[in-house]
């Protein structure tokens, strides 16, 4: 099990980033959550199997098809067990 957490920047809301993220993930097995921030950034974190983790960071560097992704950051963390994936609320 590994955990990345993805901080990406560009056109990434208002594009069904996070709902599609979510998508995703669960299609993928992956646990974690992902969320707008006030900036007009998109932070994600992703725990799982190592292939599915790299596919969820992989897929942020091109979100949806009406996203444009200009960057992508990606960081690693010690996993925390999380279960299940959810779209939380903006952290203002």
């Amino acid at each position: 099990m590994i955990r990345r957490r993805v901080v990406v920047a560009g056109v990434v809301q208002g594009v069904f980033f996070r709902d599609t993220c979510r998508r995703e993930a669960a299609a993928a097995g992956v646990a974690g959550w992902v969320r707008n921030l006030p900036d007009g950034r998109v932070e994600a974190v992703f725990e799982g199997p190592q292939d599915a983790v790299e596919r969820m960071v992989a897929w942020c560097g091109r979100g949806p098809s009406r996203a444009v992704v200009e960057e992508r950051r990606v960081s690693e963390e010690p996993p925390e067990g999380l279960t299940g994936f959810e779209v939380r609320p903006t952290a203002w």
